[in-house]
């Protein structure tokens, strides 16, 4: 009967840990822009490709990450110059994609208080006189 119980905290775990997935899932399917790769990212989709023709048998993507992190490291500056470039190119991209999401979340947000706030012109005050004022007519009525 231990052994049931051992189990089952076990899966627990590992379900609370699966949960982080569905917040990531939300994030990108909200339209919200994703952050820009760095340097190293953008030097990395080209060498992965470089890296796969040369080795086609090699399934590993630890391997190609290791060969990619050596290489990276023996580049001078002025070889991961256009690196550097491309990154800041899809930074300054991003920033202006980030702000015009930015601005149009604040601007549907304000539409969405002010829905809301259209449904109740009244205050609770005035409510309050009107639902007073018609048990008074209706017991008149009776």
């Amino acid at each position: 009967m231990k052994g049931k119980a051992a189990t089952s905290s076990k899966d627990e775990g590992r379900l609370r840990a699966g949960g982080g997935a569905g917040k990531r899932k939300k994030a990108a399917a909200s339209g919200k822009p994703k952050r820009p790769p760095s340097a190293f990212f953008v030097f990395m989709s080209e060498f992965r490709q470089e890296y796969n023709a040369q080795h086609p048998n090699n399934k590993s993507v630890a391997a190609v990450s290791k060969a990619a992190g050596e290489k990276w490291r023996s580049m001078s500056e002025q070889e991961k110059q256009p690196y550097v470039d491309q990154a800041g190119q899809k930074k300054q991209d991003y920033e202006k994609s980030k702000a015009n999401f930015d601005k149009k979340e604040s601007t549907s947000s304000k539409k969405a208080k002010t829905d809301d706030d259209e449904g109740s012109d009244k205050s609770k005050s005035e409510v309050d006189d009107e639902d007073g004022g018609s048990d008074e007519e209706n017991e008149e009525d009776e």
